[in-house]
């Protein structure tokens, strides 16, 4: 048994080397919910994460950062706007929209990487390996998060949605009012990945845990 203990701390000291920071070290916050199925409960400063293609997720991300003092920059989401991002509860504040950085959109992302602690990014295109080195060198020098919607080497976790489900119409009539769905988080540390039913929007138009573990097996549909 000490020897195994013995072990796992040589190959922990090794990953954290490799790595380039500690794996107990300080993460930035984020919602409860989310919280519960990141590794560190948080945003690993110096680190990068992949987001599906859900934009309310990914602004659900910024919500605590912005909330507690961080800036957080989105570059190349032309679509995502302020207004959805403020119902979610991002601090509009401490938030830079950055629509279209044009083909160099990793050289703006590394410029706004070091000024900024949170940056999120959609790739317009692919990246050179050296490229991507030299940009996560430069997060884990200046600590910044890195968000991206789309493939990315070497990410701390991955973060998807499935299974969504509207609610709040009635037999034919009636308003959508909120939103359930399965978020799975898959961390380069944990063999198997969390999953989470959440609602997304809520009634309030915000990110809460789901009060049930599964989908329903009949989905409700709007009609008329």
């Amino acid at each position: 048994m000490g020897a195994s203990a013995a072990e796992v701390s040589r190959l922990r000291t090794r990953l954290e080397q490799l790595q380039g920071r500690r794996l107990d070290a300080p993460v930035l916050p984020v919602l409860a919910a989310l919280a519960e199925l990141l590794p560190g409960g948080g945003l690993r400063p110096g680190a990068a994460y992949t987001v599906s293609p859900s934009a309310s997720l990914l602004l659900a991300l910024l919500v605590r950062p912005s909330q507690t003092g961080s800036w957080c920059a989105v570059v190349g989401m032309p679509e995502l706007g302020a207004e959805a991002a403020e119902a979610l509860g991002v601090d509009l504040s401490r938030l830079v929209l950055i629509p279209d950085p044009g083909p160099r959109w990793l050289a703006v992302t590394a410029t706004v990487a070091d000024v900024l602690p949170v940056v999120a990014v959609r790739p317009r295109s692919g990246a050179g390996t050296a490229e991507i080195a030299r940009l996560s060198a430069r997060l884990r020098e200046k600590g910044t998060v890195l968000l991206v919607q789309g493939r990315w080497p070497q990410a701390e976790a991955s973060l998807s949605i499935d299974a969504p489900q509207w609610s709040g119409v009635g037999d034919g009539h009636g308003y959508l009012t909120r939103r359930a769905l399965t978020v799975s988080v898959t961390s380069r540390y944990r063999p198997a990945p969390r999953r989470a039913r959440m609602l997304l929007p809520d009634e309030a138009g915000a990110l809460t845990a789901a009060s049930w573990s599964e989908p329903p097996r009949a989905p409700m549909r709007a009609v008329g």
